[in-house]
């Protein structure tokens, strides 16, 4: 177990869009903090308590483990209730602050006087305006359509359900590569068919950004519970109040911002500054950059500036952060350092299977292009049957079934 782990009960409210956060969450608590849990699932992924039952038997049996069911109410009376040492919430951080400050009126005055209602040690994993910088270099023809496939996966995985969808591209407003990478994921919009806007509120998210952006460019019709893509070029860096800078879609949409620069080692000092000071939380952000741009020593060291720099609790080279969660080595969490008036993208860290102390961040490198495209991708073609034997093969390692995961993979 970690340093200064002391045992206790620790309640953990998982999110309702990806399923597998609870449990993870649930893993960490249990084996590096050495806590207690009490496991309540939001109701969107109650229909999965039965096999997270079945998969937490052991823990179960030895009073490690308990999952229970139920809404905001039944959260409420958890989080207050005295036999609860500490508390991690995954959601957003409108949930965060009920649970601190409580709700209505009476929270947000709490919140504005930094008077919590709650003082047990709360952390927490919450959302991101996630940023993409694109760093100008010498891209072929297939380097945008890989990177079109690339960029357009972080958006449209789980319906755009993800803290670490891709929010906002920045890109370099003197970059010849930029239409060209814009029109091709355009392309690729159009080919991908809509999904269902299953998570709460998604439609009124979508209106909210449309209202505010009538030149939006959607692809795919609104129909059938389904939303579509929605793409919002050209945003006004300089401007403060610009929606898509300040609150998280979580929903299908995301927009593109270019910033003027010099040279390639401006913009990305450039990028860095932006994608800190103006973009809301600090969750997890992505670099994409060329090989070819780190051979020049001016663009390598303002790149390796940019890494360092950037205040964010994943920073993820040419992959979409999205590795960073579901490595589950690497540590995830909000960048530290924020107070529970501005929670922003949360406080603590989970996974972080090696136990490290005193974190700051995890950066996941890959290189430029990856072959085998990676089954993730939007546009794999075998990802449902390659998903499948990968999943066969974690429960059962076996050399025998590595020919049938190959011939998949290298047909995606």
């Amino acid at each position: 177990r970690a340093a200064g782990a002391s045992g206790g009960v620790a309640l953990v409210l998982g999110a309702g869009n990806v399923s597998s956060i609870g449990p993870m969450d649930a893993f960490y608590k249990l084996f590096v903090e050495d806590r207690v849990v009490l496991y309540k699932p939001n109701p969107a992924n109650a229909y999965l308590g039965p096999l997270v039952e079945e998969a937490f038997a052991p823990l179960a049996e030895r009073g490690c483990f308990h999952l229970v069911y139920g809404g905001a109410e039944v959260g409420s009376y958890l989080c207050s209730h005295p036999g609860v040492d500490e508390i991690h919430v995954t959601g957003s951080d409108k949930t965060y602050e009920a649970i601190v400050f409580g709700a209505g009126a009476e929270g947000e005055a709490r919140r504005r006087e930094g008077r919590p209602l709650l003082e047990k040690p709360i952390s927490a994993e919450l959302g991101n305006v996630s940023p993409v910088i694109v760093v100008p270099g010498p891209w072929s023809d297939g380097d945008f359509a890989y990177q079109a496939e690339n960029l357009v996966t972080m958006l449209t995985n789980n319906a755009g359900f993800n803290c670490n969808a891709t929010r906002v591209m920045v890109t370099h407003a003197g970059w010849s590569g930029r239409e060209r990478l814009l029109a091709a994921m355009r392309e690729l919009l159009a080919r991908v068919p809509p999904r269902r806007a299953w998570y709460p509120g998604a439609a009124d998210r979508f209106d909210a950004f449309a209202g505010r952006h009538p030149e939006a460019e959607t692809y795919g019709a609104r129909a059938g519970g389904a939303l579509p893509w929605a793409l919002i070029p050209g945003l006004d860096p300089a401007r403060r109040d610009e929606i898509c800078f300040t609150t998280e879609a979580f929903c299908s949409v995301f927009g593109e911002t270019a910033l003027a620069a010099e040279s390639a080692p401006e913009f990305v000092a450039r990028a860095v500054e932006f994608a800190n000071d103006r973009l809301w939380g600090t969750l997890n952000v992505t670099l994409l950059i060329h090989p070819r741009s780190l051979a020049d020593p001016a663009v390598a060291r303002a790149f390796e500036a940019a890494v360092a720099g950037l205040r964010y609790g994943t920073v993820s080279v040419n992959h979409w952060a999205a590795t960073g969660y579901g490595l589950v080595v690497t540590p995830w969490g909000g960048y530290p350092g924020h107070a529970p008036a501005d929670i922003q993208s949360g406080t603590g860290w989970v996974h972080n299977t090696l136990m490290l102390s005193r974190l700051e961040k995890s950066v996941v490198r890959a290189p430029f292009r990856v072959f085998p495209k990676p089954v993730w991708f939007v546009t794999h073609r075998t990802a449902g049957k390659l998903a499948k034997k990968l999943a066969r093969f974690e429960a059962a390692p076996s050399p025998a079934k590595l020919p049938g995961i190959f011939g998949l993979a290298l047909r995606g």
